[in-house]
């Protein structure tokens, strides 16, 4: 992009097309807001020459703009990297760290929804575990040593703490926080942790990641399965946002924002994902309620056909039930790390426990729960081959536990796809 064109607000950073930062803006005021991609060698020139009132910046440029700035906040100076820059009156360019001061909103918020008592009373005076070393993982040491009082430790691939000695430097964390992009879209929901290696921290109260795409990333779902108490990023992208906002229009924005965009965001951006037993009605109603809410549908045994080229009944009459599974997930996980879609599974999902996570990162699982005896075996070589009861009796326990809403057929499409909408508030 040529430092001549004429930006009023924007993001810069190398590849940004995941980004909910103009949604925010658009908000909160500070708009036009532009996404603006830039390679290693356009980054000075533009913020020097280029005609903008105020910049996000992101990876891997954070330190760049610190350094290109003509003055600094003390968080700034401090860490060396900077996420927001203003053109103030007299043309000088001010850089500031809002970073650390949404994260400092994300673990307070949290603090006091989930834990019920400050960040101070939770973590201070205990060790926080930062996992990352970059310009994020600075920014949320800086927050939790200065405001929450934590005794913070990096872990990173090489050096003196690492991940494969993590368990016996730091058995006595109580805090993890992810600032790796580990996990984040499209390659989610990986983990830059092992299995089990939360269960092995005995003090460990919560579990935080400044990833936000997807919302339940891999490692809050580890968490989650251990029993812990997780969140991801967005609350602090939508935080870092108003601070930043504040700077470029010069006044103080309204405190009910931050929870407002971020649950407006959630129902935006969720997916719906529609399981139950074979027949019943999940493709219709998804159709239905994807009409009803204008948002993409996407039924995945038509996934998979486009897929493999045939339907699933062919693919399993010729390869096997298997090796449709197999493919099934794999078809499963292309959609599911997407946003704002009502995908239709396959009656048989429940049956590889890998599909629950790349589902549940992104979205609200509902069942559908049809009688028994209305059930239909047509064009179902599984139903066929194994009954209708059988099946019933092998899947609707997992439908059960993997679903986060049940709702009964109410006998039509319409009626279905009406009582999803109310039930989750689309």
């Amino acid at each position: 992009m040529a430092p001549d064109h004429v930006v009023a607000f924007g993001l810069v950073g190398q590849t940004l097309g995941h980004s909910w930062s103009p949604q925010i803006h658009n908000v909160l005021g500070s708009v036009p807001y532009e996404l603006i991609e830039l390679e290693p060698d356009e980054v000075r020139p533009f913020i020097r020459e280029g005609q903008w009132r105020g910049l996000n910046v992101t990876i891997p440029y954070k330190r760049v703009a610190a350094e290109v700035a003509d003055a600094r906040s003390p968080r700034v100076e401090a860490l060396g990297v900077a996420n927001t820059l203003v053109h103030l009156d007299d043309g000088r360019i001010m850089a500031d760290n809002t970073d650390v001061l949404g994260f400092n909103a994300l673990v307070e918020w949290f603090a006091a929804d989930r834990l019920e008592t400050t960040a101070r009373r939770a973590f201070g005076g205990q060790k926080a575990l930062v996992l990352g070393t970059g310009g994020a993982a600075q920014a949320v040491a800086y927050a939790l040593r200065e405001f929450v009082g934590c005794e913070v430790a990096h872990v990173s691939r090489a050096g003196t703490s690492t991940y494969e000695n993590l368990l016996d430097l730091h058995g006595d964390a109580v805090l993890i926080v992810n600032t790796t992009p580990v996990g984040m879209y499209p390659k989610c929901p990986a983990s830059p942790l092992a299995d089990g290696v939360l269960e092995q921290l005995p003090q460990l109260k919560a579990v935080l990641d400044v990833v936000y795409n997807p919302t339940r990333t891999g490692i809050c779902q580890q968490a989650e399965r251990a029993g812990i108490p997780a969140e991801s990023g967005l609350a602090m992208l939508v935080w870092q946002a108003i601070f930043a906002s504040e700077l470029f229009q010069g006044r103080e924005l309204d405190d009910s924002l931050g929870p407002r965009i971020v649950n407006d965001i959630l129902m935006q951006t969720g997916n719906v994902i529609l399981i139950g037993m074979p027949g019943a009605g999940k493709t219709t109603s998804g159709r239905a309620l994807a009409r009803m809410i204008r948002r993409p549908f996407i039924d995945l045994d038509d996934a998979f056909t486009v897929d493999a080229g045939i339907t699933p009944g062919e693919f399993i009459q010729t390869y096997g039930e298997e090796a449709f599974r197999q493919r099934e997930t794999s078809v499963l996980r292309s959609y599911a790390a997407s946003s704002g879609l009502i995908i239709a599974c396959g009656g048989g999902v429940v049956t590889r426990p890998e599909n629950y996570a790349p589902l549940h990162q992104n979205g609200t699982i509902v069942l559908i729960d049809r009688p028994i005896e209305q059930l239909s075996d047509k064009g179902r070589p599984i139903s066929q081959a194994r009954g209708i009861e059988q099946l019933a009796k092998e899947r609707m326990g997992l439908y059960r536990l993997w679903a986060d809403v049940t709702l009964p057929c109410t006998g039509s499409p319409s009626g279905d796809a009406e009582l999803i909408k109310r039930s989750l508030g689309l």
